[in-house]
């Protein structure tokens, strides 16, 4: 989330809080899809962590801000992020200085991959200057948590002081992982509901299609994805699976009642984050909270208590796929292509619910204790997980060529999934190339990543 919420319209009731989900509903038409990535940044003289001053993130946030004309986001005076007044993307940074591109809403993956590229061209002529270069991996693979830079800004030094208590992996996950997400709209509640329940179920399987993380501290961790197994450790109130979504009843009354019981982080006034770490949202919405008597909720505490919230998938006022590692640009086109495929035409929809619809709760978390190690080798129902992405990604690319939206070539969006077709044929994602390179070329050395596992 490129910056926090600062709307203060006054909200009182349960159900001006469905409202504000309710008020994502699109028509056909007005579909669009939206992609965030993270990357993490590295000095290329020394294969070393960037910190936010000492021309490092402040130094590259200020550049871009005279190169795009973007408007710069502000924390206690220290730049941390910006945004293009023109209703296009956000750029902003996470707690360890991993570099974020949120894109902005649009019409095809086409659209997105022009962003990408612009993005791309503009922080490069700004990072180059400056020594700094970025990895395409979704886990930091050399540095301690404690070599790892903090940045400046309020809501993660409060989010850094609760995650130790509720879980033992939360700081790697803030300060350590990178992630590519992609943001789908829905044209009714019940296709929220669809979409939702299929994009759960489906997440190990991007998982395993985008693992690229096997390495943390200088050393391969046993995993694949090493992120996705951080985040099973993290906090479990606001994680998961939501084995709900699959209940009758279902919706976004359903939804606002799940957020409502998990814990707060902080509440925001005059630019000031006010830790109230643990508390309820229900106390906040009746006036009631300890750390701040008498105050009330606002339409921004709303927004930003559900970007607190770190299901599998998340529902705002769109959904959001956030099963993926971090990975190079063809990845981080792929992910938007495979969602786009499924959900925005209703016979690959519907073919994806049926492929998924005998999977039981147990089922769907056994799939996810298991896919951060086996990758596309984990079975359900019998079934190989590489077996479940071919049919996932004929789906997708089916629902894609219907949708027949094409660039300036001929070329529709399903030529994105070709790296991940590549993928589900070998078996093997990139977390398993890179391993190989490891125990071969790189000499059980993690510092050839530095140069053969870059963005920039």
């Amino acid at each position: 989330m490129a910056r926090d919420a600062d709307d203060a319209t006054p909200i009182s009731s349960r159900r001006e809080l469905v409202e504000r989900l309710e008020s994502g509903v699109k028509n056909s038409g007005q579909l669009r899809v939206g992609t965030e990535h993270e990357k993490i940044a590295f000095h290329k003289a020394t294969n070393g962590p960037v910190d936010y001053d000492n021309r490092g993130i402040r130094a590259l946030i200020e550049g871009l801000e005279a190169s795009l004309g973007w408007t710069a986001i502000e924390d206690e005076g220290h730049p941390i992020g910006l945004y293009d007044p023109q209703g296009g993307g956000a750029i902003s940074i996470e707690p360890g200085g991993q570099f974020e591109l949120s894109g902005a809403p649009l019409a095809s993956v086409h659209e997105t991959k022009r962003e990408l590229d612009a993005h791309f061209d503009a922080v490069a002529a700004v990072a180059g200057p400056l020594d700094i270069s970025f990895l395409d991996l979704g886990a930091s693979p050399k540095w301690s948590r404690a070599e790892t830079p903090v940045m400046p800004k309020q809501r993660y030094r409060i989010m850094a002081d609760y995650m130790p208590k509720v879980g033992a992996l939360g700081l790697d996950m803030m300060f350590r992982t990178a992630t590519i997400q992609a943001n789908l709209d829905f044209t009714s509640e019940a296709d929220m509901v669809k979409k939702f329940r299929a994009g759960l179920a489906l997440q190990p399987v991007a998982t395993a299609l985008f693992a690229n993380s096997p390495f943390l501290d200088g050393k391969p961790t046993g995993a694949l994805s090493q992120r996705s197994a951080i985040w099973r450790d993290t906090d479990a109130a606001r994680t998961g699976m939501l084995p709900f979504v699959f209940e009758d009843g279902m919706g976004f009354e359903r939804y606002v009642d799940y957020a409502l019981d998990v814990p707060m982080y902080f509440v925001k006034r005059a630019g000031v984050y006010h830790d109230v770490a643990g508390a309820s949202f229900h106390d906040l919405l009746a006036g009631r909270l300890p750390q701040l008597p008498g105050e009330r909720a606002t339409a921004s505490d709303w927004a930003n208590h559900l970007s607190t919230i770190f299901p599998e998938v998340r529902l705002k006022t769109y959904l959001e796929m956030r099963g993926a590692d971090g990975g190079p640009p063809a990845h981080i086109l792929a992910l938007p292509a495979l969602f786009v495929g499924l959900f925005y035409d209703s016979s690959a929809l519907d073919a994806a619910l049926d492929l998924v619809s005998d999977w039981t709760a147990e089922e769907r978390e056994a799939l996810r204790a298991a896919v951060p190690f086996q990758a596309l080798e984990t079975r359900i129902k019998s079934r190989s997980l590489r077996e479940v992405a071919l049919d996932v990604l004929a789906l997708a690319k089916d629902g894609l060529r219907r949708r027949a939206l094409r660039d300036a070539s001929g070329a529709d969006e399903s030529l994105y999934l070709g790296p991940l077709e590549a993928i589900a044929q070998s078996g093997k994602p990139l977390a398993a190339e890179r391993l190989d390179a490891y125990n071969g070329r790189w000499k059980k050395s993690v510092e050839p990543a530095f140069e053969e596992c870059v963005l920039l």
